[in-house]
């Protein structure tokens, strides 16, 4: 299992959700974080819990839907000379839900895909050259078993762009210590998954963990978190290194 030790790893999406549980692994594993959130302000709670396993922690904000915005995000993470080497791409956004499926607005497309595949793969373009130079990094993208449901159509296309990146990419990676996955964290009941969702928030973990700690150098994979629930941490990282 990939020692994070000292560590700096980038999560967005940690003021709430997917995005706490996955900054508070990593800091009792002793990874030091960066906190993205549209506003530092909303980072606060994360911070304080983080920082009560003795790691550094910064917060950092942007807005997703703005390229300016993430690029300004970045230019901060850089000039403060950490050297960010894990990234958790886990924000997201969900479209309104359209019973007239027929109805989906294009204007919902741009934002989902914004925010859902874009920015992702912005951040991802930033710190993989970095991380192939160096010859290592992880970079993990969050997406969504959805399926079946063209009344949120906008949602489920920007992910699905999202996964090809990623499945794509994988053939200039395998082979390599520098590792891009995917992650389906399940529905949860969180903002984005409402409060009918079967799961709580924290079987997200380990799962969510384990396409950024395995060190089979393998990348363009798919791991839901789900299946993994239940599991010890070094036991669910066994599980996905024996997958294909």
């Amino acid at each position: 299992m990939l020692d994070i030790k000292n560590k700096w790893v980038l999560v967005t999406g940690a003021s709430r959700g997917v995005g706490v549980e996955i900054a508070k692994k990593i800091a009792s594993l002793g990874g030091n974080l960066f906190l993205q959130s549209r506003s530092k302000a909303h980072a606060e709670k994360t911070l304080s819990l983080v920082k009560e396993f003795g790691v550094e922690a910064i917060a950092v904000e942007c807005n997703l839907e703005d390229s300016d915005s993430i690029n300004a995000m970045l230019q901060e993470i850089d000039a403060s000379g950490k050297n960010v080497e894990i990234v958790f791409n886990n924000a997201g956004l969900q479209v309104p839900y359209c019973e007239n499926y027929f109805s989906n607005k294009r204007e919902d497309y741009i934002q989902a895909y914004a925010v859902n595949c874009l920015a992702p793969v912005q951040i991802a373009y930033h710190f993989l050259p970095k991380m192939v130079k160096n010859g290592f990094g992880r970079i993990l993208m969050t997406t969504s078993g959805i399926a079946d449901q063209p009344e949120l159509m906008g949602y489920a296309c920007a992910k699905a762009a999202l996964d090809k990146f990623v499945r794509d990419f994988a053939c200039k990676l395998n082979g390599t210590n520098v590792m891009m996955n995917l992650m389906d964290p399940g529905w949860l009941r969180t903002d984005l998954g409402g409060p009918n969702a079967p799961n709580d928030v924290s079987t997200v973990i380990p799962g969510a963990l384990v396409g950024v700690l395995a060190e089979d150098k393998k990348s363009g994979r798919w791991f839901s978190a789900q299946e993994f629930s239940g599991l010890e941490l070094e036991e669910a990282i066994k599980k996905a290194e024996a997958q294909n």
